[in-house]
This record gives structure tokens, C-alpha cells and sequence, in this order.
């Protein structure tokens, strides 16, 4: 069974999570974007072997400490989707214009599309390509238990922004209404900040992309 904890991260507050298996004890660590003595914390408290990291996107507070905990850990990093390799590119700039004091470039082993599916223990999560907050963002779904983490795409009343470079508004809100909604409204997702939701109450009240919003219904 898929077992997860949030440990938030950064003076932004992102939603690190760290998802296990708890048949095997073998662990992915989902956005490690900063704090790395929590992370290492968090997995030794619940006795893990970590096998993988995994990206959403490559946002500094999302992926800032990336090189560091796979290096730690001898593990190889899956994600995102190869668009984001613009933002890999920026992590040097990333890390100073948000003050950001460790942060380092990484080379992705496995870049991730629409349709691929990353593993860990006995637990297999399903990928899919949400770009729109950045180029190459990719969400991470385990169908057994409901559960998916979004990363930026998708928040508690919310949705993630799109001034950033490469960002677009109407490629965020396709992503989720007709890539991530069908996925079920029982659906409990974890997001990159703030409160988990599920996305039968963002597809009702959610401002941005409820059905009322969108025009549906």
C-alpha cells in the first residue's frame, strides 16, 4: 500500500512529499526543493531506502536540492517532462533572484511523458503531462489509492501561476479540466502548496477552473 508524508520545505512552503511503499520500505522523494536535513529526517524516522527522486517541475523550490538528496542517496531522478529543461537551465539565475543559498544544476536520468508510469517497491504511479505553470510540468497519480501529487497545476481554491516564462494560462486550465479532472472527482491530490483538496470540490467551487467557471453545466 502507498503510504506518503508532506514535509514542507523552503521559505516558500512547498510540499516536498515523501510517498513509500510500505511492503518494501522502498521510497520516492517527490520535489525536494530545499531543507535537506528534514528530508533525511523524515525518511530515517520512517526507517525508508529511498531508490528515486521525482519531479513535477523544475521551479527552484520544487528542485533546488535535487542534486544534493540524489547524490546523498545514490539515486537516480525521474522527471520532469523535457520541456523543463529550460528551467533546469535557470537554476544558477533561479537561486539568486529568490536568495535561494543552495541550489544546484542536475541532470535529469529519465525524462517523463503522457502515458509513462514510474515505480518504487511494489507501487506504480501513472504520469501525466500538465504543462501551462511550466513548460514541462508532469503529475504523478496512484490509481489505487486516489491519491495524486500535482505539484504547481492545481491548489486548494487555486490554480498555479502563469507569469512566469513559458507559462500560459490556457494550456494550465486544459491541463486540469480535461487531463486531471477525468481522472475522478474522488481524487485527493497533493499540491505543491498548501492544503490537499480532492478534484470533485475544485471542479464545483474552484474560481478558475469550476465547471460555473469554465462555462460547463
Amino acid at each position: 500500500m502507498l503510504q506518503y508524508q508532506i514535509i514542507p520545505v523552503t521559505p516558500f512552503q512547498q510540499n516536498c512529499t515523501l510517498f513509500w511503499c510500505d511492503e518494501t520500505n522502498q521510497a520516492a522523494i517527490v520535489d525536494p526543493g530545499g531543507d535537506i536535513e528534514k528530508i533525511i529526517a523524515a525518511v530515517d524516522q520512517q526507517k525508508l531506502v529511498v531508490v528515486k527522486v521525482l519531479l513535477t517541475h523544475a521551479h527552484i523550490d520544487h528542485a533546488g536540492a535535487t542534486n544534493a538528496v540524489a547524490k546523498y542517496y545514490g539515486v537516480n531522478i525521474e522527471g520532469p517532462h523535457k520541456e523543463d529543461q529550460f528551467w533546469i537551465d535557470l537554476i544558477e539565475e533561479q537561486k539568486q533572484r529568490f536568495g535561494f543559498t543552495e541550489a544546484e544544476f542536475f541532470t535529469p536520468d529519465r525524462f517523463l511523458e503522457q502515458g509513462d508510469s514510474v515505480s518504487f517497491g511494489n507501487i506504480v504511479l501513472e504520469v501525466y503531462f500538465c504543462p501551462g505553470h511550466t513548460p514541462g510540468h508532469v503529475v504523478f497519480f496512484h490509481r489505487e489509492s486516489k491519491l495524486a501529487q500535482v505539484g504547481d497545476v492545481l491548489f486548494q481554491g487555486s490554480i498555479g501561476r502563469t507569469d512566469f516564462p513559458r507559462g500560459d494560462h490556457d494550456t494550465l486550465i486544459n491541463s486540469i479540466r480535461n487531463n486531471i479532472f477525468p481522472l475522478g472527482d474522488e481524487v485527493r491530490f497533493i499540491p505543491g502548496h498548501g492544503p490537499m483538496s480532492t478534484f470533485g470540490a475544485e471542479r464545483s467551487s474552484n474560481p478558475y477552473v469550476s465547471d460555473q467557471a469554465v462555462g460547463v453545466g
